[in-house]
């Protein structure tokens, strides 16, 4: 088979889009499949030969029009088979504003929040509390995030999130146990728990390794571990996700789970938690790299 790994490109995650990307093609070779590597930050109109010489695209981007449902939206344009949410379910998970409002509808606890447009004052009379976290709303690997503990660091938060988006979410701070739950089809996978040396799971946390513990399976009950993992695939389906995604949340001192946000081309790094959730499973990294592309060829 003829796999096309796309990544890097230009979002503000190109560099753990190379390490993903590397990784998968990796895999790939290990599967015998024959494997083409395609970089879009130079556009994909020169590679259309190539796009259409694949029996799939694996979308190993991270953020940026590979993950906001514009590059899926054009391999769909050309009648090219790829990996991952199609692109309406893309746009509406990189929107986090939309994706919490449509969870928060069906009654699924997320925490409150507050979206701020470039024109938008801030609030400084909100009643989300402290501490608080800022964000851009559609960038992921905690890339402009900040914990906010007080009023007299709002402002900053809000102008560094405002670096990377036109929209900035405030949100209440979700205290507790930070999980994950990998999706894979019709299947949830085992729990991870993330304990980071920061306070926060940041950037580094997130890529640097030995930063971070991780627990897999979670030591959590078999019922909890059960509702925590209905909840994500619950989510994963209501957002119209497709093949895999991740699916994070906080877990108060009550058992309670919050959704933070979905991650519908989560990482592939030796540090990433689908890997560690598949592995938990019984997955080796290249049976996970075949599963998901499996997937794809269903549809």
């Amino acid at each position: 088979m003829k796999i096309g790994v796309m990544y890097g490109g230009t979002s503000a995650e190109r560099e753990v889009s190379l390490s993903s990307g590397q990784a998968v093609v990796s895999a790939c070779e290990t599967l015998r499949h024959e494997v083409i590597s395609l970089d879009p930050k130079d556009g994909l109109s020169n590679q259309l030969t190539e796009l259409k010489s694949v029996d799939v695209v694996f979308n190993s981007l991270h953020g940026g029009d590979g993950e906001n449902g514009v590059i899926p939206g054009f391999l769909e344009s050309i009648g090219v088979r790829y990996t991952g949410s199609g692109n309406e379910a893309s746009a509406i998970c990189m929107d986090k504003r939309v994706s919490k409002a449509l969870v928060f509808r069906k009654e699924i606890l997320t925490p409150e929040w507050v979206s701020l447009s470039v024109e938008d004052e801030i609030p400084m009379d909100h009643d989300l509390g402290y501490p608080l976290v800022v964000k851009p709303n559609g960038q992921g690997s905690t890339i402009g995030l900040t914990v906010v503990s007080e009023p007299s660091q709002l402002k900053e938060a809000v102008a560094l999130a405002r670096k990377y988006d036109t929209v900035v979410l405030m949100e209440s701070f979700a205290a507790g146990r930070e999980i994950t739950v990998t999706i894979i089809g019709d299947n949830a996978y085992p729990i991870v728990e993330i304990v980071p040396s920061h306070d926060l799971y940041d950037y580094e946390c997130k890529y640097t390794k030995g930063m971070t513990e991780y627990f897999c399976p979670a030591d959590l009950d078999e019922t909890l571990t059960q509702t925590i993992q209905d909840t994500a695939l619950r989510i994963h389906n209501l957002l119209g996700c497709r093949h895999y995604s991740r699916v994070d949340f906080r877990l108060d001192k009550n058992n309670k789970a919050w959704f933070l946000e979905v991650n519908t081309l989560p990482g592939m790094t030796e540090t990433s938690l689908v890997p560690k959730a598949a592995g938990a499973a019984g997955l080796s990294f290249p049976d996970l790299i075949q599963a998901i592309i499996n997937e794809a060829l269903k549809d």
